[in-house]
This record gives C-alpha cells, structure tokens and sequence, in this order.
C-alpha cells in the first residue's frame, strides 16, 4: 500500500545537515519526494512510498540527526504525486 505525507517539523533543523540525512535516508528506504528550507526556520519533508517505509521515514523525522532539537512535527496526509526521485530543494 502506498502512502503519501507532508511534514513540517520546527526546532534545531537548519544547519545541521537534516536535509542530507533525511534525504540520504529516503534513498536507504526507497522513499520518494523532497525537502527543504523553508524561510520561517521550519524544515519541509514531502514522503511517499510503501507505507512501512514511509512510517519509518516520519520516526526518522521525529528524531532527527546528530545536533538536531525537534520541537514540533506537524503532519497531514497528501495525494501520492508519484514522484520518481528524492531531492533537496531550495528557495
């Protein structure tokens, strides 16, 4: 089954490579879709893909990498895009 998700997630997020490791980790996972900056401080994670996957890929959220402080993950569901790749994008 297939699912697909929007995260926003706020704390210590920018400047501590959470992009590369999410996205290094969507890669591992098979997990398509993007992040990036966004200009109010907060991450944007946009996942889809198996459902085990993806659900993996929200607790890896939750957590963050090394250096990384989550304060909040907000989450809502998404129409799957049928996205091809996994990309950092940028403002």
């Amino acid at each position: 089954m297939k699912k697909s998700v929007r995260l926003y997630i706020l704390g210590t997020v920018q400047g501590v490579f959470f992009r590369m490791f999410i996205k290094e980790n969507a890669e591992k996972y098979n997990v398509k879709g993007f992040t990036r900056n966004l200009e109010n401080g907060k991450i944007e994670v946009f996942l889809e893909g198996d459902t085990n996957d993806v659900n993996k890929m929200i607790d890896l959220c939750k957590k963050g990498p090394k250096h990384s402080q989550i304060k909040n993950v907000e989450m809502k569901s998404e129409p799957f895009q049928n996205f091809k790749t996994f990309k950092i994008l940028h403002i």
